[in-house]
């Protein structure tokens, strides 16, 4: 006999539906952990299902090591934001980013077979999916180490925007390290200095702004001169050092991080869904849909 009590320890255990979990005890005559095998099978199958789904919500979540020597910076996406924003979607980031900590994948195939919990980072999101019903995907992780420096890190607008720098310098490297970071949320810059911007990158834009400067009607010879002005403030807008610093517009981040005495090794900047097309939800119809569900 199928008891409620059953019913109840299985979907505890497997974070299933009822009517799925009392189906399952009927199938497997009463065998709790048949039962957790025949929902785990019938979950990977929901779950290749899914796949396909677009994934444009998420959250990118940082975790730094203590110390301050090793940090990871995830992007972890699922379908809704409504999802994104629950706690175990919070707690499943969390769990991703300190398997990455503990095992330093150097790329998203070694992350899928990292361990985690009972099983693999792969097997886990598969388990996810099966549990909250939509696609969910490990997106892109940055894993940054440092000898002398050290690494902070930024998370804003609730894992909107997520960023890791590595500094080194004087005693206040840890309040500069932090001013970077949110230098770097908000103004978005592809570069630390401009030596490191591809000389491909720079003479792409020279000829547009030429063909910019052309088409106003301006001379070659002038057109020229105007792209020299002009490619500076190209710099200024992509190279972190150039800009103007957040908390003080009068002066660039160079001159702030001269003062502090702090130089910037490297940073990374996830901004959440950035490049993914988002599909637009017929409100009405998912709440019909959820309805039904329940």
């Amino acid at each position: 006999m199928i008891t409620a009590a059953m019913v109840k320890e299985l979907r505890e255990r497997t974070g299933a539906g009822m009517m799925d979990c009392k189906k399952a005890l009927g199938e497997t005559d009463g065998d709790v952990e048949k039962a957790v095998e025949y929902l785990r099978e019938k979950g990977l199958a929901a779950a290749a299902k899914k796949s396909g789904r677009i994934a444009a919500e998420g959250l990118v979540a940082a975790k730094v090591e203590a110390g301050n020597k090793k940090a990871v910076l995830v992007e972890v996406n699922c379908e809704t934001d409504f999802v994104a924003k629950t706690d175990e979607f919070k707690a499943f980031v969390e769990q991703i980013a300190d398997a990455i900590l503990q095992d330093s994948p150097a790329n998203m195939d070694e992350l899928l077979q990292v361990k985690a919990g009972a099983g693999t980072v792969g097997a886990l999101v598969t388990e996810k999916i099966a549990k909250i019903g939509e696609n969910i995907s490990v997106r892109r992780f940055e894993l940054v180490t440092t000898g002398d420096g050290v690494v902070e890190a930024y998370i804003h607008g609730a894992g909107r925007i997520g960023v890791l720098v590595e500094v080194s310098g004087s005693d206040n490297v840890f309040e500069v390290a932090k001013d970077v970071a949110m230098q770097v949320a908000a103004s978005r810059p592809a570069y630390v200095t401009r030596d490191q911007v591809p000389a491909d990158t720079v003479e792409k834009e020279k000829e547009i702004l030429v063909a910019q400067a052309l088409n106003e009607g301006k001379p070659a010879n002038i057109a020229e001169k105007m792209v020299a002005g002009r490619i500076e403030k190209f710099f200024k807008e992509i190279c972190l050092v150039e800009q103007s610093f957040i908390k003080d517009p009068d002066m660039n981040v160079k001159k702030m991080l001269e003062q502090k005495q702090v130089k910037v090794l490297r940073f990374a900047r996830f901004e959440m869904g950035e490049g993914l097309e988002k599909k637009e939800n017929d409100f009405a119809a998912e709440v019909e849909a959820m309805q039904k569900k329940g």
